[in-house]
């Protein structure tokens, strides 16, 4: 079940209380955000000692107007193509980062595909398939949320498809 601080136990970030909530299991970990790090995503599994792997960055893009959450390991990068045709799109860019914000209600770097402002599009990279629980933000920096791939894609009402490239 959730490992929680203090903070957590006090109200947690959107994210957390989504999970809690819904009574999936999860494991919180908190880490010491270095704001000199050049990748929040490769600061995290560097902090938790977790392969880059099992670490999914949170995304967010453009997919022909209409804003779609993209979770991707941390080890590689999203396919912009790929992403657009896992959602039936034609052309995807990133969003500007202002928007992302504003919209998921978290900060770059700390953006949750759980627990947003607006319920967006998500799809998530068939790779997590290959691992028991993935790392992903918890809705802050230097929080990571640990869970099932499959909890994770209940959650977000994710598709599952090859957005991801090493």
């Amino acid at each position: 079940m959730a490992k929680k601080s203090k903070k957590q136990q006090s109200g947690g970030t959107p994210a957390t209380v989504a999970l809690t909530a819904a009574g999936t299991p999860y494991t919180l970990h908190a880490y010491e955000h270095d704001p000199a790090s050049p990748s929040y995503g490769e600061e995290a599994a560097d902090a938790l000692g977790v392969s880059p792997d099992r670490v999914f960055k949170t995304l967010v893009a453009d997919v022909d107007g209409e804003l779609t959450v993209a979770v991707v390991p941390v080890a590689g990068s999203l396919d912009l193509k790929a992403l657009a045709a896992a959602v039936g799109g034609k052309r995807a860019s990133m969003a500007d980062p202002v928007t992302a914000e504003r919209t998921t209600g978290y900060v770059r770097g700390g953006i949750s595909p759980l627990g947003q402002r607006k319920r967006l599009r998500t799809v998530v990279d068939a790779s997590a398939e290959a691992h028991a629980t993935i790392c992903v933000s918890a809705g802050r920096r230097g929080l990571e949320v640990e869970l099932s791939p499959a909890d994770l894609a209940s959650h977000t009402s994710a598709v599952l498809a090859p957005i991801g490239r090493r």
